[in-house]
């Protein structure tokens, strides 16, 4: 009798760890991949922390600088705290309360601002000073904004001495406070209604309604 043939054996047996390793190939494949998908999520998360602290640290040092000004303007304008105020160094006038001032003492804290138009935002601060209207007296908007204005230019300019962070105050008054403010008052005698003459930039006056 005739030995049976081994050959279709051993191919089916090849065949069928052929095909488990087929399978294997392909849970290994998918494994792989849904790693891949969540070390991508986690690199973006990690990206996102990052950025974020990034910024925190930015705002807190921005805060710590921020802090540094105040002290310095506090130690300028004699308000540490452990002595009285000093006479070389200019103290901020009490606050005008515009809403209920009338009469004669209405006129003389307007008198004060006007003689600070006059004397200093006129002739020092060129296009944004040309954009204020004359009827500005007329505007308590106008008033609030110059007696903030003239009054923190005389804590930052009225000094005996320039600290590091007084510089750095006087900066920011001129870069971002101050154009700020001219914006608000441009705005409000712009569109008043009021008869006035205007200087534009180009320096010819002109009269608007």
């Amino acid at each position: 009798m005739t030995a049976p043939d081994p050959l279709p054996a051993a191919l089916d047996q090849l065949a069928a760890h052929h095909e488990r390793l087929n399978l294997l190939e392909g849970r290994e494949a998918d494994h792989f991949a849904a790693l891949s998908t969540r070390l991508t999520g986690i690199a973006g998360l990690i990206t996102g922390l990052t950025t974020e602290l990034s910024g925190h640290a930015t705002a807190l040092a921005r805060l710590e600088g921020l802090d540094r000004q105040v002290a310095d303007l506090a130690e300028q304008t004699g308000g540490s705290g452990h002595s009285g105020p000093d006479p070389e160094v200019y103290q901020p006038v009490p606050t005008p309360k515009w809403w209920k001032l009338t009469g004669e003492e209405r006129q003389d804290a307007i008198t004060r601002l006007r003689a600070w138009v006059e004397q200093v935002y006129r002739p020092g601060y060129g296009q944004l000073a040309a954009t204020l209207g004359p009827c500005w007296e007329t505007h308590d908007l106008c008033l609030y904004a110059l007696d903030v204005a003239s009054d923190l230019w005389s804590v930052l300019y009225l000094q005996p001495s320039r600290t590091p962070g007084l510089l750095s105050a006087q900066a920011e008054y001129q870069t971002r406070i101050l154009p700020a403010v001219a914006e608000q008052l441009m705005a409000e005698t712009s569109r008043c209604g009021h008869t006035q003459t205007r200087r534009p930039l180009n320096g010819h006056a002109r009269s608007t309604q």
